[in-house]
């Protein structure tokens, strides 16, 4: 081994145990550390405002059609939704766990608490995929399968709905839904990637600002949900 690579080795091996590498843009690590929040909170006020579209959008669209709305969300599942809005709660919790863990120096707490997390979201992703299963089985798809189910085609005559608007709820539940989904991909591995470098003492300090710029990005991914459950499956069904 050279001297350059015993050197990279060491430094690596004690990086936890030294003050966070100040890059030279900045005047201290303070700054340093606020700009890297402000700049994932920058980001998030992009999604937020995404997102918000999304959400206006479907408000909008269930005011102008109430009654297909209602018919269309009770084929929704409510447990399992219930569940999964369990699921992901829990996930909040351990991340929030993970970054007061790396706040306290805990290297091997905040890797445990980082897995944790993301095996509460990919249990989040296995329940959403048997739920969109059921739903393809009952024709519910969009554009591939869909025809109003058979409990409801008398309701529907009788009460002279559109199916055409139904299935427009089913197109925006699917993007919606989607959309976080792939967020919670997207954030299950950036957590694989955080928890592999944490484990390998990769970064300087003890990665609390990295940690905590990941928390803030799987907390919004909770919240997102917990503004989508209610509004897709509990309030326009009722």
């Amino acid at each position: 081994m050279d001297t350059a690579t015993m050197a990279h080795t060491n430094v690596a091996e004690h990086a936890s145990d030294a003050s966070p590498l100040l890059l030279h843009q900045f005047d201290d690590v303070h700054q340093q550390s606020e700009s890297s929040i402000l700049g994932m909170w920058l980001f998030l006020a992009t999604e937020v405002m995404f997102f918000g579209g999304l959400l206006t959008a479907f408000a909008v669209y269930r005011l102008l059609n109430p009654r297909e709305i209602a018919l269309a969300s009770q084929n929704l599942n409510v447990p399992l939704g219930c569940v999964n809005t369990m699921v992901l709660l829990v996930s909040s919790l351990t991340m929030a766990l993970a970054v007061r863990a790396s706040q306290l120096g805990r290297r091997k707490d905040v890797v445990r608490m980082l897995l944790l997390t993301m095996i509460f979201g990919t249990m989040f992703l296995v329940v959403k995929g048997f739920e969109w299963r059921a739903d393809y089985h009952e024709n519910l798809i969009p554009w591939i399968n869909f025809e109003v189910p058979h409990h409801q085609a008398e309701e529907v005559h009788e009460l002279g709905l559109v199916p055409a608007k139904m299935e427009l709820f089913f197109i925006m539940y699917f993007f919606m839904t989607g959309l976080h989904a792939l967020h919670l991909i997207i954030g299950i591995v950036m957590l694989a990637i955080m928890a592999h470098l944490v484990h390998r003492n990769w970064f300087s300090g003890s990665g609390a600002v990295q940690i905590e710029v990941a928390g803030l990005y799987w907390h919004f991914i909770d919240i997102v949900w917990v503004f989508l459950y209610p509004l897709l499956y509990l309030i326009s069904a009722h």
